[in-house]
């Protein structure tokens, strides 16, 4: 019978270029070993809800400039708490019981890892934002 835990690790992404070895943090290796390929699994997702994001934010991102678009992706991950929670949510139920238990031992250092990485992926789609979706279908 397969179980929860055996499931959650089969549909991750292997990330060949998360190296795990003698010598790095246990915070890093939590990065590489489990945030990452959870971060990368749930990519489309998170996405998606940038982009109902925006447009719950009266769609004003897409006026901004490319350099406003990064700082307005940047603001929305650190400074609104609920879209951030919502995003921690979308990783955090992802993790086995075992990786919760190593998450709770430090968790703010690890939630400053988990957003950044978003930041990152989000940054670096900035091109899958370009106009209103609502625009598009007309």
């Amino acid at each position: 019978m397969a179980t929860r835990f055996n499931n959650l690790l089969s549909i991750r992404p292997q990330i060949l270029s998360a190296k795990v070895y003698d010598g790095i943090s246990a915070d890093e290796s939590f990065q590489n070993k489990t945030l990452r390929p959870i971060i990368k699994l749930q990519h489309d997702l998170f996405v998606a809800v940038f982009k109902n994001y925006v447009v719950k934010h009266k769609g004003v991102f897409y006026d901004l400039t490319l350099e406003a678009k990064l700082d307005y992706i940047s603001n929305a991950i650190q400074k609104d708490i609920k879209f951030r929670n919502s995003l921690k949510g979308m990783i955090i139920g992802q993790f086995t019981v075992d990786e919760y238990e190593l998450y709770i031992k430090n968790s703010s250092a690890l939630n400053k890892r988990m957003m950044a990485i978003v930041k990152e992926r989000l940054i670096q789609s900035v091109q899958l934002f370009s106009s209103p979706e609502y625009l598009q279908n007309i």
